[in-house]
């Protein structure tokens, strides 16, 4: 059976980030899993930008995923509070550590690929045997926890997975998995956001995943900025800099062929100023918002590099990493739709809730540009494989390496 669009289903969907990149990357989506009503809210309202996916609003415990066996891709923005520096550190003792959620859905839906992102707390020093708890289970997914309600299971199953990594249990399917820390701002995304992804591809899948190469760079900002003064005159403005000859070899290889990061001048450029309390004419969610301030450790964004990361807050939104700070010193929030621009959402994506409500979303979200990089590269090693598993006479009419675009060739897991 051949299939036109590879399909996915995603868990913890929140504003809609990682569902629109893997939508824009080619993936269809069978279902969408959110239980924020707010979030929800922002779902429906860009339902049809989304690919009219059903979406099922409410815990993602209540939902039986059997119905979705052998789907292309499982995506899952696993909600990242228990491991992100700014929360409270509960790590795996969480109640909102969903990872066991994401390896049901794996178990009950064997899909081809999963693509789950979470913040690089994850990956800081105590969490190491988590880590690798999380792949361990990821590479044998029916290797299952005695004990799957105990947020401290994890601790005895560890022995089991590590016994089925050293082959003194076979299991099948299993999934080839691999790690790898990215910053959005080398793909297109004016904000420096490091992102953990854990890519595993099925072990009938016929092909290896690698990380996509960074499109951008703060190389060549820094020659667009500080030797050629490009990025001055894009921008219409005088060169604030004085060109600096003596390190433009350096940063011109360190470059190569990437193009400047993206700064906020850039993702804010052709947005009218805001006004506080009101919308701009023409404008999705364009509000100002009073009350910005300074205090040390919370000095906003400048306008010339890439914006710090936004950040959701467990309590309210946090001022410094949500405001944009002038030459002069002064700063103000920024609206939701400046927000929406810093994740690359397109000006048309609406997002439902008041100030708070929606900022929190934009701060949970994976920025379009980089969840599209990263699904893009998944469904190329989907399509590689599908071409490996054609027959000679079926290949024969194509030219030689080539894949009709977007053509998956399906086949059953086998299980043990």
């Amino acid at each position: 059976m051949i299939l036109k669009r590879p399909l996915g289903v995603e868990l913890f969907t929140g504003g809609g980030g990682l569902a629109l990149g893997t939508s824009v990357a080619g993936f269809g989506h069978r279902l969408l899993v959110e239980y924020n009503r707010h979030a929800c809210q922002s779902i429906h309202a860009n339902i049809s930008t989304l690919g009219g996916p059903e979406l099922h609003e409410g815990d993602v415990r209540d939902v039986d995923f059997s119905s979705f066996e052998d789907t292309d891709l499982l995506a899952a923005g696993a909600p990242c509070q228990p491991f992100s520096i700014g929360g409270k550190h509960r790590a795996h003792r969480d109640e909102r550590n969903l990872f066991p959620e994401v390896f049901r859905a794996i178990r009950q839906m064997l899909p081809r690929a999963v693509v789950i992102e979470n913040v690089k707390g994850l990956l800081r020093e105590g969490l190491t045997e988590f880590v690798e708890y999380i792949e361990l289970q990821l590479a044998y997914p029916m290797v299952a926890p005695s004990e799957p309600a105990d947020p401290e299971a994890w601790v005895s199953h560890l022995p089991r997975l590590r016994r089925a990594r050293s082959r003194e249990e076979g299991v099948e399917p299993s999934y080839r998995v691999t790690r790898v820390l990215l910053n959005a701002a080398d793909f297109g995304v004016p904000q420096c956001r490091e992102r953990v992804f854990f890519v595993a591809l099925r072990h009938d899948v016929e092909a290896d995943w690698s990380p996509p190469a960074p499109t951008h760079s703060r190389a060549a900002l820094r020659l667009a900025q500080e030797v050629d003064g490009e990025y001055w005159r894009g921008h219409g403005l005088e060169r604030k800099t004085t060109p600096n000859h003596a390190l433009a070899g350096r940063w011109m290889r360190i470059a190569g062929k990437t193009k400047p990061w993206r700064t906020v001048r850039d993702a804010l450029h052709g947005l009218p100023e805001p006004i506080a309390g009101a919308e701009r004419e023409g404008w999705l969610n364009h509000v100002g918002q009073p009350g910005a301030r300074s205090y040390p450790g919370h000095t906003g964004s400048p306008l010339d590099r890439p914006a710090k990361t936004l950040k959701a807050g467990v309590h309210g939104v946090p001022g410094g990493e949500n405001m944009l700070q002038y030459a002069n010193g002064k700063v103000r929030y920024f609206t939701v739709r400046e927000a929406a621009r810093l994740q690359t959402f397109p000006d048309s994506y609406a997002f439902s809730g008041a100030w708070g409500e929606a900022m929190r979303q934009i701060g949970n979200a994976v920025p379009v540009k980089l969840a599209e990089a990263v699904a893009r590269s998944v469904r190329q090693c989907l399509e590689r494989s599908a071409q490996v598993a054609r027959s000679p006479v079926e290949r024969s009419v194509e030219r030689p390496g080539e894949l009709l675009q977007g053509e998956l060739a399906l086949t059953a897991p086998q299980t043990a």
